[in-house]
C-alpha cells in the first residue's frame, strides 16, 4: 500500500508582486547569508555549548574549562579555537595562563532565545 506523500504546495500559482518586492528590498546580501548560517553552525556542537555555559559564570583557563567538562585539555583547545574565529570567545595571557570570556553579551543572548524557544 503507497502512503499519500502531502505535498507543502499551493493548488494554483499565484504570485503576490507586494510581497516578492517586500522580500527583494530586505533580505540581506547572499554573503551575509552564508556567515549568518555558519554561525549557527558553531552551536551546532554540544561540546562548545557547554564550555559557552562555563564561560556564562567566569572567565577561565583552559585547565578549568577541561576539569569542569570533564575533557582533555587539547578537546578544549580545539574547540576553543573554533569558538575564537567565530568571535564567541576572546582570550587573555596573564602569566603562564591564557583566560577564556565570552566575546559580548550577544553570546549569551542567542543561547537564552535558543533555550526559550526549545522551552516553549
Amino acid at each position: 500500500m503507497r502512503e499519500e506523500k502531502e505535498c507543502m504546495c499551493c493548488e494554483t500559482v499565484e504570485v503576490h508582486e507586494e510581497l516578492i518586492k517586500i522580500v527583494h528590498e530586505t533580505m540581506p546580501e547572499e554573503t551575509v547569508l552564508y556567515d549568518l548560517a555558519e554561525l549557527f553552525k558553531v552551536f551546532g556542537d554540544s561540546t562548545r555549548i557547554r564550555i559557552l555555559f562555563v564561560l556564562f559564570e567566569a572567565e577561565v583557563c583552559v585547565c578549568d574549562l577541561a576539569e569542569a567538562l570533564n575533557m582533555t585539555q587539547s578537546a578544549i583547545s580545539h574547540q576553543l579555537k573554533v569558538l575564537k574565529q567565530n568571535k564567541l570567545v576572546k582570550s587573555r595571557r596573564e602569566g603562564k595562563s591564557v583566560f577564556y570570556s565570552l566575546a559580548d553579551e550577544h553570546v549569551r543572548t542567542i543561547i537564552d532565545q535558543g533555550l526559550e524557544h526549545i522551552e516553549e
